[in-house]
Order: C-alpha cells, then sequence, then structure tokens
C-alpha cells in the first residue's frame, strides 16, 4: 500500500540517491552485456519504479506483463496510464485458451480456493506458460522482488541464473526498503496502482488478493487462505 514517508528524512534520501544510482548502472550494465534483455513487469509499486527507471534513462530493455484474463480493473487503468504517462505500450502475453478451458472445466471456474495443488495450477495456467513463452530467446530477466517482501524471498540475490528458464535474473531492488520504494515514487511523481491506497501492498489477480490491515505482512493479502511459506505462483521458483 502507499505509505507515508517523510521526504525531509535525510538518511533516508541520501540511501535512496546512493541505491538508485546502483539499480541505473546494473540496468545500463544489463542491457549492454544481455541484449535481449526483458523487464517482467507486474505493475506493483517496485515494478512502477523500475518503469521509471527504465524509461527515464532510455535504457533498452522491453517491458511486458502477464494479462492472466483476471486482474483487478485498476491494475488494466494503470496500463493504460503507463500509455500515456510514459509513452509504454507495454506487451502483454494473455494465456492460453485451450490450457485455461481445460482447467476450469476439469476443476471449476474457483479451484484455486480449493488446494495449494490446484492454485498452482491456475497459475500455472495463467502465469507460468505466458512467462515461458515471453521469455524465449532471451538472455536475462529483470523483476521488482524486493528480500524484504515475504518469507519465501529472504535472502534474494540481485543475480542469480534461472535454471529453469534457462537465462540470467536480476532483482535490483532486492535490498530496496518499502519506504525507499514509496519515496521513489513519490519524489519523481510514478504512478501507481490504485488499489495501493486501499490497503492492498502486493496486488496479483483479483480474486486471489484482498486489502490488509496495519501490521500485517506485506504479502498476507495474496492467497491469504494459504500458509506463507506456499506463497508463490511458481514465476519465481527459490532453490533450496
Amino acid at each position: 500500500m502507499a505509505i507515508n514517508v517523510n521526504l525531509n528524512d535525510p538518511a533516508l534520501i541520501d540511501a535512496l540517491a546512493v541505491k538508485t544510482a546502483a539499480v541505473r548502472s546494473l540496468l545500463r550494465q544489463i542491457s549492454e552485456e544481455f541484449s535481449p534483455a526483458v523487464f517482467a513487469n507486474s505493475l506493483g509499486a517496485e515494478d512502477m519504479v523500475l518503469t521509471d527507471l527504465i524509461v527515464g534513462g532510455n535504457v533498452d530493455i522491453e517491458s511486458f506483463s502477464l494479462d492472466t484474463g483476471r486482474l483487478p480493473l485498476e491494475t488494466y487503468a494503470l496500463i493504460a496510464e503507463v500509455k500515456e504517462h510514459y509513452g509504454l505500450t507495454l506487451k502483454l502475453y494473455y494465456p492460453r485458451h485451450d490450457l485455461v478451458e481445460a482447467y476450469t472445466r476439469e476443476n471449476g471456474i474457483n479451484a484455486f480456493y480449493e488446494s495449494v495443488e490446484l492454485r498452482k495450477g491456475c497459475c500455472h495456467a495463467r502465469k507460468v506458460e505466458p512467462l515461458q513463452r515471453a521469455l524465449a530467446g532471451k538472455k536475462a530477466w529483470i523483476t521488482g522482488m524486493r528480500a524484504q517482501q515475504s518469507a519465501t524471498r529472504e535472502g534474494l540475490p540481485i543475480r542469480v541464473y534461472d535454471e529453469g528458464n534457462g537465462l540470467e535474473k536480476f532483482n535490483p531492488l532486492s535490498d530496496w526498503t518499502e519506504k525507499e520504494v514509496w519515496a521513489y515514487i513519490k519524489l519523481n511523481k510514478v504512478p501507481y496502482n490504485a488499489l495501493h491506497d486501499r490497503f492492498y501492498p502486493s496486488i496479483g489477480c483479483a480474486p486471489c488478493t484482498r486489502a490488509i490491515t496495519p501490521g500485517e505482512d506485506v504479502r498476507s493479502g495474496r492467497w491469504w487462505w494459504e500458509q506463507p511459506e506456499s506463497k508463490e505462483c511458481g514465476l519465481h521458483v527459490k532453490k533450496a
């Protein structure tokens, strides 16, 4: 969710300046050494920071998003705002209709509530398979993940080889705090999903995302009926 940050806090602003410079440098390095590279833009707050840095820095990295077919209206509104604000038309990837049809016919339209296995099956059809198509032929991909977001992302490296997809994976904001993300957004007037102002810190598909209460973990609104250790969709697999 959008949080209050003190933009007059010199420690925060200084730390943000250092980290922003490091990310700018990393993005340029990725574009030069790992072309073609792509940015998987999930349209969360962190991803909007990276959008601003990639477009603002005129970095040669393509941006794409996964349209699962069940995104909130506010996310579609942000896709349109990204085009208006940045002149950037995100490349959208959609689920294969045969996989979604087979899943819903066999299991039901909302089967993901019934078990982790069925939820991950839905995520595979709507997210993982489209991601594999988006990454085909690429040398690197970039995400907006942060280590502090959840138990499943603790110790998240800035760079790691993605064995499953056969390319380098970069998480440039891995060591950023939530305050630093929102300070960047506020200072640079970056557009963001309106749901963040309604206590949605992490936003995915509409049926699998809810608002949280102050003090809850930032990922507690995602797949809230599951245990924290299972809360990934399969896009980001952490090796044991």
